[in-house]
């Protein structure tokens, strides 16, 4: 474990990534490099989340056992100790939680003991707009699960990596000339309840090479085991979010994933799982705009008139506001969202 002048050194690293206008793949590799100065890790997982849904939907892994990536993600889905999306602390570790009877997690008992996982330390990062991601680090050592020092650790920069993590994806819908156009011909992909590949369409392979960096080999439908996984939670009661992950493609671009199961005379739990991949439909960008843009619901609820093509006098109206009420609130979405004009924000918004 590292001494308490190499993590204050490293949490000044990390705060100052957290100061730079990157995108959220760039802001994760840089700060997983510092933590590996200061924290003794062999694996990690750490996805970017929709933050309504609190669904993956931009994964950056290195683990041991990506042959079996479908089942890792069907049983991380499944399993209710530490769960990202009922930790009642940003940080907690496998082993506190367990009281270090391991065996109590799901995916550890199904998978992650013939890995040798000793521990797992898991960060959510979360505020009052939604969650943007969660981060799983693994430790193979059965007998050095992490230190309370290193969970302290991660728990002081969980709020600023947060906020950074947000603004990435309110940058995310920066509306650029460059970038390949989505397709709107259908793009489905048919999985096993196993979250197997059975099929797809013509234009899913395109889709997926689009989704993934062009340096990380084969394309991995990764965003459809998460949503598909998320399905088989909401079945299981684990978690009530719906199966909905809204990913960026690029050049403001932005795709929705959504899994359902199968029409077929099976019972549910045998039933395939389809896979939709579409370009994010008006109401899906204004809902995360806002959310990414740390607006206030009042704010929010403006920029919904104003999308709709509502005049001042009648946003007014509708709000039950004065005209100057309309402006001030206007000049306050123009500060948080870096634009000037309506014409600038709508562009951000729709992509127009």
């Amino acid at each position: 474990m590292a001494g308490t002048t190499t993590r204050v050194r490293a949490r000044e690293q990390i705060l100052q990534l957290c100061e730079v206008d990157t995108d959220a793949r760039t802001l994760r590799l840089e700060v997983l490099a510092v933590l590996r100065r200061v924290i003794g890790f062999d694996a990690y997982v750490w996805l970017v989340t929709d933050p309504e849904t609190s669904v993956g939907s931009a994964p950056l892994a290195d683990v041991p056992c990506l042959p079996e990536l479908p089942r890792l993600i069907r049983l991380k889905y499944l399993t209710t100790v530490n769960r990202w999306t009922s930790m009642i602390t940003p940080v907690a570790s496998l082993y506190q939680a367990t009281g270090g009877d391991l065996a109590r997690s799901l995916i550890w008992r199904d998978l992650l003991c013939r890995y040798q996982v000793g521990d797992i330390a898991t960060s959510v990062y979360r505020d009052r707009f939604g969650c943007w991601a969660f981060l799983d680090l693994w430790r193979m050592q059965k007998d050095s699960p992490f230190a309370a020092a290193e969970l302290e650790f991660l728990h002081g920069i969980a709020g600023p990596l947060t906020t950074a993590l947000r603004h990435s994806q309110a940058a995310a819908f920066a509306v650029t000339p460059a970038g390949e156009q989505p397709s709107t011909g259908p793009v489905v992909l048919l999985l096993s309840p196993a979250l197997e590949v059975r099929a797809q369409t013509l234009q899913t392979q395109r889709y997926l090479r689009l989704l993934v960096p062009p340096d990380t080999g084969a394309p991995v439908p990764a965003g459809a085991y998460n949503v598909g996984a998320q399905l088989l939670a909401r079945e299981a009661g684990v978690d009530g979010n719906p199966p909905l992950a809204r990913v960026h493609l690029g050049s403001g671009h932005w795709l929705t994933l959504r899994a359902d199961r199968m029409d077929s005379a099976q019972p549910v739990p045998e039933r395939d799982i389809a896979v939709s991949i579409e370009t994010t439909d008006s109401s899906g960008r204004l809902s995360l705009f806002t959310r990414a843009c740390g607006l206030s619901s009042r704010e929010s609820e403006l920029l919904g008139h104003v999308v709709a093509g509502a005049a001042t006098r009648d946003i007014a109206q509708l709000m039950f506001v004065s005209e100057h009420t309309v402006q001030d609130h206007l000049k306050s979405i123009f500060t948080k969202t870096d634009t000037r004009t309506r014409r600038a924000l709508l562009a951000r918004v729709l992509r127009t």
